[in-house]
């Protein structure tokens, strides 16, 4: 019984890292728009590719 002790706040704080670490990247805009990156990897035009 002592272990849930531990466990709830160890989840809970996980749970909470985990949602503040969402919130940064969709308030860094990286969800903007998975369609054209999809589509420029496959597409295989790289703009900032080296040149060799």
């Amino acid at each position: 019984m002592n272990v849930i002790a531990y466990l709830i706040p160890i989840s809970l704080l996980l749970g909470g890292i985990g949602l503040a670490a969402f919130v940064f990247t969709v308030k860094s805009r990286q969800y903007e728009d998975p369609e054209g990156d999809a589509q420029r990897i496959l597409s295989g035009e790289y703009d900032d590719a080296p040149k060799a």
